[in-house]
């Protein structure tokens, strides 16, 4: 019992170790973003999937996949692992 107690343990701290490189990545991008009248926001997160919303001129932008490859690239790199990053439209403002 003190042993899956343990791994839980290490499982959501490696769970929020990984929540807080997907926000750092999201940050380095949001400048370019604003700078634009744009932004991106996290949604949610599930396995490898990680919702995002965009906001302001990304909405209607004929980059915005170009910009979501971009950081899905880096959220690659990051993590170290595949990771798909999936547009959400309408979605509620995240608590991330």
């Amino acid at each position: 019992m003190l042993a899956e107690s343990k791994q839980l343990k290490q499982t959501t701290a490696a769970e929020m170790d990984r929540e807080q490189v997907i926000c750092a990545v999201l940050e380095e991008v949001r400048p370019n973003l604003k700078r634009d009248g744009g932004d991106c926001q996290l949604v949610a997160i599930d396995g490898t999937k990680i919702m995002v919303k965009l906001t302001g001129a990304c909405v209607l932008c004929k980059l915005s996949a170009a910009t979501l490859e971009g950081i899905q690239a880096r959220l690659i790199e990051k993590l170290g692992e595949f990771v798909r990053l999936i547009p959400v439209a309408g979605a509620p403002t995240a608590p991330y």
